[in-house]
């Protein structure tokens, strides 16, 4: 795969955003976004996206102008209309008020609604981390993914991410869908032609399935069982019933659904460590935890215990080093894409 430095593909989502209508500072945060998960390892939703956002506001599905309204308010919680405007753009706005509601109440919760696909749910909880904050974001998502037990799908994967400040250590981040894999992975494998490992979806009878187009036409399937079924209901509810978004089979399909709005919910958190006790010495005891867990004996298979997170950090640090690799797919489609707004792709590296 040809590799590129983030700036460049920052540099190039930015000029493709700006070309479509979308404010400059806007343009640059989605495409941030975007590539952040391409440096963390989470392709799935990276600048793959690119052409699938530019799609619906060219279609005049989503308002690139949108300015989002706090709607309610108390001392720690506020509600967000989107107005329909880009997620990335609502998110990283509703995570900044749930920062200083934390600091002035302790937590925050900020929740939005009408909103559209915001991307890597690290994205906003590492907002947090860097204010000494924990992060909590969860979004719903359009209905892919069966109830356990379930034939046809009913919610979506809903990510789930949560993110811990340390002290010496890099940051414990979880970032999850409540899916055994991300739908945007089973995009990649119908993209590429390649099978899917059995156990991550179904087809539209509701059988197993290692065909990404069959799965794609069925559903994917939660993790855990009943359990990852249940958190994605859970979900559901504190992002979408709880803000007045829309809910379940309800939301706009972001790939199949080019007439209707998503209308999306999202649920943000922030907690102050220093509502509990020192915030330094809370740091320190998160530190000691992942030494501990550092320090235990790798099991028969595996050649080091990894913290939540730690993965993508070391992801990110090698290719901002070596550059960002993109699927031939990936590259042909906004290679395309360049060509039709008439922007200038990035030279790849050596």
């Amino acid at each position: 795969m040809n590799r590129y430095s983030a700036d460049s593909l920052v540099g190039f989502c930015k000029n493709v955003f700006v070309k479509v209508g979308v404010d400059a500072d806007k343009a640059h945060l989605v495409s941030d976004s975007m590539v952040k998960a391409d440096l963390r390892g989470v392709s799935s939703h990276g600048v793959t996206r690119t052409r699938i956002y530019v799609d619906r506001i060219r279609r005049g599905l989503v308002d690139p102008k949108a300015e989002p309204e706090i709607i309610r308010e108390r001392a720690a919680t506020a509600l967000l209309d989107a107005k329909n405007g880009i997620g990335q753009v609502v998110s990283r706005y509703a995570m900044e008020i749930a920062i200083k509601k934390a600091r002035e109440a302790g937590v925050g919760f900020v929740g939005v609604a009408h909103s559209n696909h915001f991307g890597m749910a690290a994205y906003y909880t590492l907002q947090a981390v860097g204010e000494g904050m924990i992060g909590v974001a969860m979004t719903n998502a359009p209905a892919t993914m069966a109830p356990w037990g379930a034939r046809l799908p009913y919610m979506g994967t809903n990510p789930l991410s949560v993110a811990i400040p340390a002290d010496k250590y890099l940051p414990v981040v979880l970032d999850m869908a409540t899916s055994v894999v991300a739908r945007g992975k089973v995009i990649l494998a119908a993209q590429k032609g390649e099978k899917i490992p059995e156990g991550w979806a179904i087809d539209k009878e509701g059988r197993v399935t290692t065909d990404p187009k069959a799965a794609l036409e069925g559903a994917v399937l939660p993790f855990g069982g009943p359990k990852g079924s249940a958190i994605a209901i859970l979900i559901d509810v504190l992002s979408g019933i709880l803000t007045g978004a829309s809910f379940g089979p309800h939301l706009g399909d972001l790939y199949r659904n080019f007439q209707d709005k998503q209308d999306i919910g999202h649920a943000f958190y922030a907690i102050d460590p220093a509502s509990f006790g020192d915030a330094a010495v809370f740091k320190a005891r998160i530190d000691q935890m992942i030494s501990e867990i550092k320090a235990l004996p790798p099991a028969h298979g595996f050649d080091e215990v990894f913290l939540p997170g730690e993965i993508e950090f070391r992801n990110e640090e090698r290719r901002r080093a070596e550059g960002v690799p993109l699927a031939e797919e990936t590259e042909k489609d906004l290679i395309d894409l360049a060509r039709e707004l008439g922007v200038t792709w990035p030279e790849t590296l050596p």
